[in-house]
């Protein structure tokens, strides 16, 4: 098992925690890449609407006549004002609503969420602190924390419980980006340089997923 620094939010190191080799230790390996990217694929296609609509030559108004007879004026034949290359004309292959979402299996996808944690913890890209809290929800408060911690790149900060105060005091920062541990997916995980879990998520991550 490994054992990682435990950092308050001044940036000091208070102590020592053991972390759970069945969820921050599975290897990866060629097959966990794919499953990290199926499951990158899988939420952004989930997060399409796929409302966009735009209409076809048949469903714009007019055009009902031939604009001008077929031969013996000059011009090109002819045989709607609707047709794609006229103005106010139809679209050609127009979208229509359809949905893009994608469905994974729940094995697959806690298993991908794992070894991206994994990856994570291997490549020096996962803090712990022991806890997260501020005194008013100031912007000024968690830029100290970001600071503190040397938190340049983009980074997910992962609560154990949803802190209204740190939401609030974090949304104005461009880098930093909160969630609840019932929220985390292989996505947010994957996006962020750096992702920072509090203690009580590791030891809900750790009761979940062991």
């Amino acid at each position: 098992m490994a054992n990682v620094k435990v950092y308050n939010m001044k940036g000091e190191e208070v102590e020592t925690l053991e972390l759970n080799d069945g969820v921050f230790g599975v290897e990866f390996d060629e097959c966990a890449e794919h499953l990290v990217h199926q499951a990158v694929v899988t939420y952004l296609c989930n997060q399409r609407q796929g409302t966009k609509s735009t209409l076809t030559r048949t469903e714009v108004r007019g055009g009902g006549i031939k604009p001008w007879r077929q031969k013996n004026t000059g011009r090109a034949r002819q045989g709607s004002i609707r047709a794609p290359q006229w103005t106010k004309g139809g679209v050609v292959f127009a979208p229509k609503p359809r949905d893009f979402s994608k469905k994974m299996n729940t094995t697959a996808r806690r298993k991908a969420l794992l070894c991206a944690l994994s990856k994570k913890l291997a490549d020096g890209e996962l803090l712990v602190v022991d806890g997260l809290a501020v005194s008013a929800p100031k912007t000024k408060e968690m830029e100290a924390f970001r600071k503190a911690l040397h938190l340049d790149k983009r980074t997910l900060v992962v609560m154990d419980e949803p802190n209204a105060d740190v939401i609030l005091a974090a949304r104005n920062l461009p880098t930093l980006s909160t969630l609840s541990v019932d929220e985390i997916n292989t996505y947010e995980v994957v996006a962020n340089a750096v992702v920072v879990l509090t203690k009580g998520s590791v030891k809900k991550l750790e009761e979940v997923y062991c």
